[in-house]
């Protein structure tokens, strides 16, 4: 895997000769944020090699390299679900990259499914840690300890600084936001009653099938990390409104200028 990382970074060098400081991971619906930053070089995931491509909806597929304010970033429009056959390795190896290309700050955007009572449609959380329920780890293995260690620190996975600061920008501009427990999942189908009476009991505040491999390799790295996402429907013990993939992205597109603004202003200011 190492010379993978090693000859698609080279390969992505040799199209920008661009070293971000920022890695910004762009969910379900969030995609827009593109037009936040002032774009140098945009690489398709089809034209970089070894790189995966996305099956989603919503997800559009390449790396997108400029600056927010004055800081350097690179983007991803668009991310790889282990639900889409992809393995553990497949999914993280972009952050694997992008460490290599120099990012220290990253970025994960996506959309879940709301089991806290204080949390409505259209919620902004700030991810303030996780629980893995992934059936496999993006760890397991060999352990090349030129990429991490082979035991990670999970002790503050989402940077208490990034959070902070977050919240300060969103108490200046009255965005509404909340604070949560991001939990896991495989997927591809949504959760039915009794599993978010689960995400509940074990302390979950909200549910996805994403971002926490990518942090645990961000982490496994040394990478700061900070988490947001946007409840796309609410479900608990008793009853639940039906959902859809369309009705997710809708419901992420009306959060996203929000988001948009505090990931912004994070970058700039962090």
């Amino acid at each position: 895997m190492l010379n993978q990382i090693y000859d698609t970074s080279e390969f992505i060098k040799s199209k920008t000769n661009f070293i971000p400081e920022y890695g910004v991971i762009l969910g379900s619906g969030l995609g827009n944020f593109a037009e936040d930053i002032n774009i140098e070089f945009t690489l398709p995931y089809t034209d970089i090699p070894n790189f995966p491509v996305s099956t989603v909806t919503g997800h559009k597929g390449a790396l997108l390299f400029g600056t927010v304010g004055t800081k350097k970033v690179v983007a991803m429009q668009g991310r790889f679900h282990y639900y889409e056959g992809y393995n553990m390795k497949e999914v993280t190896f972009p952050i694997r990259v992008m460490k290599q290309l120099g990012v220290s700050k990253l970025i994960v955007s996506n959309a879940s499914g709301g089991v806290n009572s204080n949390y409505k449609v259209g919620s902004i959380v700030i991810i303030t840690n996780h629980i893995n329920m992934m059936p496999e780890h993006p760890l397991r293995g060999a352990n090349d300890e030129r990429l991490g260690p082979r035991f990670v620190n999970m002790s503050e996975p989402y940077n208490h600084h990034m959070i902070a600061k977050a919240k300060e920008i969103a108490k200046t501009n009255n965005i509404e936001v909340q604070e949560g427990v991001y939990v896991a999942l495989q997927g591809p189908t949504y959760e039915t009653l009794s599993e978010y009476k689960m995400i509940k009991n074990i302390g979950g505040d909200c549910v996805g099938m994403s971002t926490v491999p990518e942090v645990i390799v961000a982490r496994h790295m040394d990478m700061d990390t900070f988490g947001i996402s946007v409840i796309t429907d609410m479900g608990n013990e008793n009853s639940m409104a039906e959902v859809s993939h369309e009705e997710v992205l809708k419901a992420a597109q009306l959060a996203e200028p929000n988001v948009r603004k505090l990931i912004k202003e994070l970058i700039s200011l962090y």
